[in-house]
């Protein structure tokens, strides 16, 4: 048996407390971020964007199996099994109006769990909402306050996924030229492409931490703008982890390329 997994954690702490809003939100949270190993019928082809699956029916349903540790899934199967790695977000969209359920960490960890097709449609739902886009230079940037601890764990743990996209992250409180007032989480040198993919993890942390959606801004800043030195002295500082870089000529593994997933068979 592995040591607890963050999934683990999430998991019991779920049902612990059955009637936990924040507790269930926290679970899928952790479950649509984690990497997950996807059990396969047989090893992707070179090239092939696209995956089969391993289907198990168990009663009515058919599932598809997921371990957050490749250990685990050599545990269940017994032998050498192939699979590929996908982040929980990728396999609910991949099994979206599939009629597909997922089965979670079968046999093997705290966090077994059998999830039927409704709870993999209601994440997808979840995670499909998109942040309105707006316009509003700023007036005035001051220290955050008033934010609920969990709201500021929960970004602190998305962007801890979010290798390679920004530099960095400030949490501040601002008023705009139109005099209303919020806070914002801005983002220095951001690479343009995620712009909008930073945009629905802010989202994704708010809804999955239970406030209410549009009680926080998302901003975009290059390190030349004279604003970057207020944020820094005035804001709460999120440092996002950077990537290394992969040797030359090196073939990208099935899933690992966000804008290509790949599709089932």
């Amino acid at each position: 048996m592995t040591e607890e997994t963050p999934l683990d954690a999430a998991y019991l702490a779920m049902t612990a407390a059955p009637d936990d809003d924040a507790a269930r939100l926290g679970f899928y949270e952790r479950l649509a971020d984690a990497e997950l190993c996807l059990m396969l019928a047989e090893e992707p082809g070179t090239g092939d964007d696209m995956v089969t699956p391993e289907l198990f029916d168990v009663g009515d349903a058919r599932y598809v199996l997921v371990f957050d540790r490749p250990e685990r899934l050599a545990g269940f199967a017994g032998q050498a099994t192939p699979y590929v790695a996908l982040s929980g977000r990728v396999i609910a969209g991949m099994l979206q109006d599939q009629g597909i359920s997922l089965g979670l960490n079968l046999d093997v960890a705290p966090s077994s769990a059998l999830l039927p097709v409704e709870a993999v449609s209601w994440l997808n739902e979840t995670l499909d909402n998109t942040p309105d886009e707006v316009q509003a230079r700023v007036a005035k940037v001051q220290v955050p306050a008033g934010l609920p601890d969990r709201l500021i764990a929960a970004i602190d743990t998305k962007l801890a996924t979010a290798m390679g996209l920004a530099r960095f992250a400030c949490l501040v409180s601002v008023t705009y030229e139109t005099r209303a007032k919020g806070h914002m989480l801005a983002f220095v040198d951001a690479v343009p492409a995620a712009e909008d993919a930073l945009a629905r993890a802010v989202a994704e942390a708010l809804t999955f931490s239970g406030i209410e959606a549009g009680a926080l801004d998302v901003g975009f800043f290059r390190s030349s703008e004279s604003i970057v030195e207020r944020l820094e002295r005035t804001g709460l500082r999120f440092d996002l982890p950077q990537p290394q870089q992969s040797p030359p000529g090196q073939r990208p593994a099935p899933g690992t390329d966000p804008d290509n997933p790949p599709r089932l068979k």
